[in-house]
């Protein structure tokens, strides 16, 4: 649902500017001053603020809205006679003005067109980002639509983040997402892993550290806040620091300054951190594992990235896109994932949420040759996933297996039926039923003259 911000010291015009907003659907969200619409302007998708207020009036509630987030719509209401002011407004970036007191019909125009604008914008922000990191963001379900219009929202504002979510959700690419669409685009997007190293070599990592600083140390080497400079810093699994680091890097958040390990001077940095964690940080913080000080320098705004179990909607379209990729990078042609197998990816938990299910597609796709990938396709045991579904023998011809039979006579039998039963439903197409089968038109042809099956089917092909 879009949220409109509505900033006016007359209760009576707040009350009516309400009483519309909710008449068309739309979030209303209420202040009496400038300063108090401050407080909420980051969750707004639109702004409906009256010119003349005390303190601070909408000329300057314009400015500071634009300086957070310049693709946020102003719309401005100014007294009658005022029109030249309004003009002075326009150029100075408001979407739209109009007169107290105002008309619904006119207002509503006002905002319908300001919202549209605004989602444009954000959509088309978007693009951009994913053009820069190379990927494309699939999903439309209201949680992933949600983290992606909070992710668009945050990006432009030189603030520090936290993303949280289950391993494998795609913490990683909200890291980058946010980069891209921030001012400092252009600038580096470093990662790091803080679970990777022990706390001596972390800090050294972190922060640079001077020739001779430990054993190992033969030359000195700028840190990954250095190489970060002007840009975005990543923590990976940033719970995983030891807490003599976090007093560090607490520091660097606070001061904008760190000390290489064996210096004994500061520097300057100008970094941004978005932190990335699988942990409850407030449970950490609460068992003494992870710093109050530090968790609330980190959770400034904080991106819950939803597990997969919870998107199943988003679980066709994901999948779809996975084995098109995978299809791409092993030289497959034409490679479908069938109703029946997308409805068994749909039914699965996913504990290892999205990384699992392109894990899973992506060996689909490897061990096939092409075409429509059936249930099959997938292992019969997936965590998380449920097994194919078993054959309903009993609405199934009964397959000419004779107990007395050796194993090799058995399993020709059961092939032998199973051939005879695809070339039925494809009324002889024998290319249609290699294709389903799996199987090279060769091999097929083999068969059906192993079998005697032709002869029953002619030479449809």
């Amino acid at each position: 649902m879009q949220r409109v911000l509505l900033v006016d010291d007359e209760p009576s015009v707040l009350f009516a500017l309400k009483e519309l907003v909710l008449g068309r659907g739309w979030d209303p969200l209420l202040a009496r001053s400038g300063a108090e619409a401050l407080g909420l302007v980051d969750r707004a998708d639109a702004v409906v603020t009256d010119f003349a207020m005390p303190e601070m009036d909408g000329m300057e509630l314009l400015r500071a809205v634009h300086e957070r987030d310049d693709s946020l719509p102003v719309i401005l209401l100014t007294a009658h006679g005022s029109e030249r002011l309004a003009v002075r407004a326009i150029k100075a970036g408001a979407y739209e003005y109009v007169t107290k007191p105002f008309d619904v019909d006119e207002m509503t125009m006002a905002l319908e067109r300001a919202l549209e604008a605004r989602a444009l914008r954000l959509r088309n922000r978007q693009l951009t980002a994913e053009q820069a990191i190379g990927r494309r963001i699939v999903g439309d379900s209201p949680a992933i639509r949600h983290l992606l219009d909070a992710t668009a929202r945050v990006a432009p504002r030189d603030i520090t983040v936290l993303v949280s979510g289950e391993t494998g959700t795609g913490k990683e690419l909200i890291g980058s997402l946010i980069h891209a669409q921030s001012r400092r685009a252009a600038g580096p997007l470093v990662r790091f892993n803080c679970s990777a190293l022990p706390a001596e070599l972390a800090e050294a990592e972190l922060f640079g550290h001077t020739r001779g600083a430990f054993t190992g140390a033969t030359q000195a080497r700028a840190g990954y806040f250095a190489e970060a400079s002007r840009g975005t810093l990543v923590l990976d699994e940033v719970a995983e620091l030891p807490l003599g680091v976090q007093a560090k890097l607490l520091r660097a958040l606070q001061e904008g300054e760190i000390q290489p390990v064996g210096s004994g001077h500061t520097e300057k940095v100008d970094v941004r951190i978005v932190a990335c964690t699988n942990r409850d940080l407030a449970t950490e913080m609460r068992a003494g594992r992870f710093r109050e000080d530090l968790y609330y320098r980190l959770a400034v705004v904080e991106l819950l990235v939803p597990p997969l179990r919870d998107r199943r909607e988003d679980i066709p379209a994901l999948a779809q896109e996975f084995a098109r990729r995978y299809a791409e990078r092993f030289d497959i042609e034409h490679v479908y994932l069938s109703p029946a197998l997308v409805a068994r990816l749909q039914a699965g938990d996913w504990p290892g949420n999205v990384r699992q299910l392109e894990n899973a597609v992506a060996r689909a796709v490897a061990m096939s040759g092409g075409g429509e990938l059936g249930p099959d396709a997938l292992p019969a045991a997936v965590p998380g996933a449920p097994a194919p579904p078993a054959p309903d023998h009993a609405a199934e011809p009964a397959s000419p297996v004779d107990d007395a039979l050796t194993l090799r006579e058995q399993i020709d039998a059961l092939e032998r039926s199973v051939i005879a039963r695809t070339m039925t439903a494809v009324h002889g197409n024998q290319s249609e039923a290699a294709r389903r089968l799996g199987i090279s038109r060769n091999t097929l042809t083999d068969r059906l003259r192993r079998y005697g099956i032709a002869a029953d089917f002619g030479a449809a092909s």
